[in-house]
This record gives C-alpha cells, structure tokens and sequence, in this order.
C-alpha cells in the first residue's frame, strides 16, 4: 500500500501534535518550586541564591534525563547553568538541544546568547543568524534583531575574546618593535666601530 503527499502530511501533523504533548507534558512534570524558581530566573536571575541555582540545575537534569529527547528542556537546564555559572555545561546542553531540534528558535537564539556573552562573536553572530531566520511573529524577529545588533556593535567596539583592546594598544606596540629595531641597530653600530 503507497503512501500518497497528503498522508504523509496527516502523518507529520500527528508527529508534530505528539511531540508537543510530549513538550507540554515533560515542563508540566517539573515540580512547583522548580518552577517558582525557573519563573524567578527569568524575571531577574540575580536574585537566585546560590542554593537555589543548584537546586535549580538538579532538577532540570533529572527531568531531561527522563524526557532526554525534549529540547525545550535542554535549552532550560543550559540557561540555568549559565546562571550557575557553568559555561561549559550550558554550551554542551544547548548544542545538543539544537542537535534534536535544529530549527528550534529558541536554542538557536540562546546559543547565539552564549556565545555573545563568552565574547565568541562570529559563533554568535551565526546562530543569532540561523534564530533570526527561524523567528515565526514579530516578537521573536524582534528579540533576535536587537541581539544581532548588540553583536554588532561589540564586534564595531572591539568587544572579542580575549579583552578589551585600548586605542592606544597598536601605536604603543608600533613604538616598541621600532624602538626595539633602533636599539639592535645602535648595538650593531656600535660592535662594527
């Protein structure tokens, strides 16, 4: 029995139904104060105590190691590790939320984030790109077009890993190699005579 285009559209509306029930289903199975606690890091995540972002990453790792497949969940537990202050973490979680949802918004929006933050500016710059392609109303476009312009205007200031660099930094380093050249020379000069 063949399969005709319109089936397989009914086929892929079910999937896509049932991956959502299992989205829905695998936030609503975080517990209460887990969720007070996400609500609270999204509001200001400052005001989390220390204990409280632990507790936090805890249990969203034990809800995405029951629900591993859902890549909302990994984009949440790589936003609380950021918070947590684990950069490695959260690059590891939010690579492998885009690896089950590659045109996931979101993931693709707080990768670009880190990466911003870590001051990887082209790696931003491409996922920013990748989010801003995938925004589906105005609000996403929105969030992802005031990011890439902050992208833009960090790689514009200079504002890459490894530092700030100061305008002074090339003139300065300039004077050094030439006053350094004139100093061999002389010494040169001066074995000659």
């Amino acid at each position: 029995m063949t399969q005709t285009s319109t089936d397989l559209v009914v086929a892929g509306d079910k999937r896509e139904g049932l991956s959502s029930r299992v989205s829905s289903l695998a936030l609503a199975s975080l517990p209460a104060q887990t969720q007070t606690l996400l609500l609270r890091m999204f509001a200001d995540p400052y005001l989390l105590e220390k204990e409280q972002r632990t507790e936090l990453v805890a249990e969203l790792r034990a809800c995405v190691s029951k629900y591993p497949q859902v890549s909302e969940l990994r984009v949440l537990l790589g936003m609380a590790l950021c918070v947590n202050f684990d950069p490695q973490a959260a690059i590891e979680e939010l690579r492998e939320s885009i690896r089950l949802a590659p045109n996931s918004f979101i993931a693709q929006l707080k990768m670009g984030e880190l990466w911003m933050r870590l001051r990887a500016m082209d790696k931003a710059e491409e996922h920013t790109r990748t989010a801003a392609l995938l925004a589906q109303n105005l609000p996403q476009a929105d969030l992802a077009r005031k990011q890439a312009a902050t992208i833009r205007t960090m790689k514009r200031e200079g504002i890459e890993r490894g530092g700030y660099k100061s305008p002074w930094t090339a003139p300065i380093s300039f004077i050094r190699r030439l006053w350094t050249r004139q100093s061999s020379q002389a010494i040169v000069t001066a074995d000659l005579q």
